[in-house]
């Protein structure tokens, strides 16, 4: 189990890891090796997520969602397969920690007086400011 919070948690069994040949810098070792792990979370269906969970992480994960609704991470930083697979998991629960915090509610409140003063003052300010700068007459 990978803990995310001390009430959500989700199963080892629902990600699947896969190992890639990594791009970039690592000499001989570069073209032999897959050390990128690409990390696949079926986001729509894991029974492990509640639901409104569920929704913030799809709208977190932008274009890391395919159609189907699975989660794709890539981890290729380092040069281990085993710290790129570190990496992937902790990227993946800090998404899912982030989509945990309920956004908070927005509170309508109204502009008060003086600041409805204030903008038809500089309103007015900024109208005669534009009014002086007729054609000047020869």
């Amino acid at each position: 189990m990978i803990r995310i919070t001390s009430w959500l948690a989700i199963n080892e069994n629902e990600i699947e890891l896969q190992f890639i040949r990594a791009s970039g810098p690592g000499g001989q070792n570069v073209n032999k090796v897959s050390t990128a792990v690409q990390l696949r979370f079926d986001v729509a269906r894991s029974p492990s997520l509640p639901e409104d969970v569920r929704a913030r992480l799809m709208k977190l994960a932008g274009n890391r969602l395919t159609n189907e609704g699975v989660l794709l991470i890539e981890a290729k930083r380092h040069r281990t397969q085993e710290r790129n697979r570190q990496d992937a998991i902790a990227r993946l629960v800090e998404l899912i920690l982030h989509a945990t915090e309920k956004p908070k509610p927005r509170i309508a409140t109204k502009p008060t007086k003086a600041s409805k003063r204030r903008r038809l003052e500089t309103k007015k300010q900024r109208s005669e400011t534009k009014q002086a700068r007729g054609k000047v007459a020869n």
